[in-house]
């Protein structure tokens, strides 16, 4: 997503939200400065930098447009929760990959090695739940351990799929289900339980977390292939170098033969084969299904807000965030 892109789509949902949306978020980024400031000078130094990198905050966001029109300190503490699960995944994923970039900056793991990294990433694990444990109640803390373990089994099925040539369509969504939109389930869900979205919404922000979830995966993993490092913030073909499946390949290997029977670990040594290689995936029109796969996820996130007793304003602005996954692509 280009930074125009991503601040037309942010600023028409801040808009759409209200001023209490602003308020709430910036009430959320201060604390979670204040946790990645409050654990020794190495650790804070990691932790702060992982938060500098930015982001989004697309998932303590969806907590506050699922919560109504509440805005109390529970709820901040759940966004703040919802963003340091987050950003310990990626810390993780960095150890796991080797990767040295992230959002065009040094990773933990390139800054101050493997040691560093995993404690980084296991503080901002722990602090994630000690976040909901004073205000969050049990079932709040129920809805992101779900979440938790289940980015804990999404990577171990990322890995156990590393450069396979079997891996189906169906295995590739449980991955992403698990892997990604299980914490986009949990941010809605969050908001709704501890917010004032009304009775029976939070089933229906559930599915509405874990749609547009899957549509956000499917597009990183379509802009891996299609964007330039200046863009993604990452090596075009990152997901190749380290063996990870993704559906642009998958589709791609139904259309080419030639694919199908390659041996990506064998042929892709570095960036010029990787860069090839996601072009020759382009050419079968692999990204353009792709696409439409994760566009569908995205119409069937709408459709669980049918019905929902929410505001006009709370509609809109999470239909603004389901289109904001698409404008990632554009």
């Amino acid at each position: 997503m280009t930074t125009a892109n991503t601040s037309a789509v942010l600023s028409s949902v801040l808009e759409a939200g209200g001023p209490e949306l602003s308020r709430c978020l910036m009430r959320t980024e201060t604390r979670l400065r204040e946790v990645a400031e409050s654990h020794g000078d190495e650790l804070a130094r990691h932790a702060a930098g992982t938060l500098a990198a930015g982001g989004k905050r697309l998932r303590p966001m969806l907590v506050f447009l699922c919560a109504g029109e509440s805005a109390s300190d529970a709820l901040v503490s759940a966004a703040a929760a919802a963003e340091l699960l987050h950003m310990a995944t990626l810390v993780h994923d960095d150890v796991l990959d080797r990767a040295s970039v992230r959002r065009g900056r040094p990773t933990v793991f390139a800054d101050g090695g493997r040691a560093a990294a995993t404690a980084t990433g296991d503080l901002l694990f722990s602090r994630a739940f000690a976040e909901l444990v004073a205000d969050g109640g049990p079932d709040a803390v129920a809805a992101l351990s779900r979440a938790s373990s289940s980015l804990a089994r999404g990577e171990l099925m990322q890995r156990a799929d590393a450069w396979a040539e079997d891996v189906s369509r169906d295995r590739y969504l449980e991955r992403c289900e698990l892997k990604t939109a299980r914490l986009f389930e949990a941010a809605c869900r969050l908001g709704s339980l501890l917010g004032a979205p009304g009775p029976g919404c939070a089933d229906a922000l559930g599915r509405f977390g874990t749609r547009i979830g899957l549509a956000f995966q499917i597009f990183d993993d379509v802009l891996d292939v299609s964007g330039p490092t200046e863009r993604t913030g990452k090596p075009r073909g990152a997901d190749l170098l380290d063996g990870t499946v993704t559906l642009p390949l998958i589709i791609a290997r139904e259309r080419d033969p030639g694919l199908a029977s390659l041996d990506v670990r064998a042929v892709v040594t570095g960036a010029p084969q990787a860069d090839a290689l996601c072009d020759r995936i382009a050419r079968t029109g692999a990204l353009g299904d792709a696409r439409e796969q994760a566009l569908h996820f995205v119409a069937e996130a709408k459709a669980a807000l049918h019905d929902l007793p929410l505001s006009e304003r709370q509609q809109r602005a999470l239909h603004l965030v389901a289109d904001g996954v698409v404008e990632r692509y554009a």
